[in-house]
């Protein structure tokens, strides 16, 4: 519950810093804080990321893992609202299923496809309302969502014998890298209180604490019962849009995230 809540409040945090400080910026600030606040755990800990074995990995997937979706939901929170953003980001999973298919000649099971079939019924719910001048801001959402997709299947087919923890610090660390020049190039206005807050917490919270919290779920009840934050994450994204930004509570985008989280549900199922 904490980390779904965690994490639903990134598309939070992310509408508010994006409009101030642009797409660039917000999505480079919070994962180098992510990642100094992460090397500095593991540092403590005594944790060896084993850069010389796997830095190619960490600039791969820190780049189609954080790099690549964190400046694309950054663009789309120029527009788009919590709840919306929370929604379909739940379709990441349904991406992963659809390229495990397509690239690894993995097997879709009948209720795999069904839950593809909820989904994208679930988002056209949810996007139909907004996306009427807000098309491309809604396509590079759902383009987020389809990176951490294949990052699922690159990781599978390519990186099976990384650690966690090394590949949470590493794309952190690389997908900051990768951004840094742009974010040099343009530098941002100097943020306001409520924008550098922001920031802060979707690097230290929704980052480098919330990755700690993923890795202890692991540990006590194994990797598929820790994919079970996937359901709640778009419930929270919801409700913190509701409860601190005033956003509307549509029955579209109620039904919409109800579909979704049934379709999520039949895919990590299947």
């Amino acid at each position: 519950m904490a980390l779904a809540a965690i994490w639903g409040a990134s598309f939070l945090f992310m509408r508010i810093a994006a409009p101030a400080i642009g797409p660039v910026a917000t999505a480079d600030v919070r994962m180098l804080i992510a990642g100094a606040g992460l090397a500095a755990y593991f540092a403590l800990t005594g944790f060896d990321a084993q850069w010389r074995r796997w830095w190619r990995y960490y600039v791969l997937i820190g780049a189609l893992n954080s790099a690549a979706p964190f400046l694309l939901y950054g663009y789309a929170a120029l527009e788009l609202s919590v709840g919306m953003m929370a929604v379909v980001n739940a379709t990441s999973p349904m991406w992963g299923a659809l390229l495990s298919a397509l690239l690894l000649r993995e097997r879709l099971s009948v209720r795999g496809v069904g839950g593809l079939a909820l989904g994208i019924v679930g988002v056209a719910l949810v996007t139909g309302p907004q996306v009427r001048g807000a098309w491309l801001a809604t396509a590079a959402a759902l383009a987020a969502a389809f990176f951490y997709g294949l990052t699922g299947a690159v990781l599978r087919r390519w990186a099976r014998d990384t650690s966690a923890r090394g590949m949470a610090l590493g794309t952190q660390l690389m997908g900051g890298a990768l951004l840094l020049p742009f974010l040099l190039a343009a530098p941002p206005p100097v943020p306001g209180i409520s924008v550098a807050m922001s920031v802060l917490a979707l690097g230290l919270v929704c980052g480098a604490l919330a990755y700690v919290l993923y890795f202890r779920l692991i540990a006590d009840i194994g990797a598929a019962g820790a994919l079970t934050v996937t359901y709640l994450i778009p419930i929270f994204g919801v409700l913190w849009g509701a409860v601190f930004l005033g956003e509307a509570l549509t029955a579209p985008m109620i039904a919409g995230a109800l579909v979704v989280i049934a379709g999520t549900a039949l895919v990590l199922r299947g």
